[in-house]
């Protein structure tokens, strides 16, 4: 297989990683911190089953890692670059065409939001 044809495939597969929002969001929240299960749930709202199928999948490709302290497990990004690279993609959604007011509206907030955490 040439060698552009076995990256884009490579690729591929790792966006497809990152292609659920629960997904994007762990990443974007794991940015500067550690977070557990329990907290990551609290974040998303949503199960804890849910929280653990996600992170189970980001860490087998290898994009978390976990920390355990006891009966514990902490959650890290293996390279914080990632959320911040997905974070870059946002201008992408403002200057995408299909993108209407309520959505602008969401990225504004969601902007401001993430930027006020980098802040602290």
């Amino acid at each position: 297989m040439p060698a552009r044809s076995m990256i884009a495939k490579e690729m591929a597969e790792f966006l497809g990683v990152l292609s659920h929002p629960q997904r994007v969001r762990i990443v974007v929240e794991l940015r500067e911190k550690e977070l557990d299960v329990n907290s990551l749930q609290t974040i998303l709202g949503t199960s804890h089953s849910a929280v653990s199928q996600h992170l189970a999948l980001l860490r087998a490709h290898r994009i978390v890692k976990e920390r355990r302290d006891g009966r514990h497990v902490n959650y890290s990004l293996q390279d914080p670059e990632l959320a911040a690279w997905l974070l870059q993609g946002l201008r992408f959604l403002e200057e995408s065409a299909r993108v209407g007011d309520e959505v602008l509206d969401a990225l504004v907030s969601a902007r401001q939001s993430w930027s006020e955490t980098d802040e602290k």
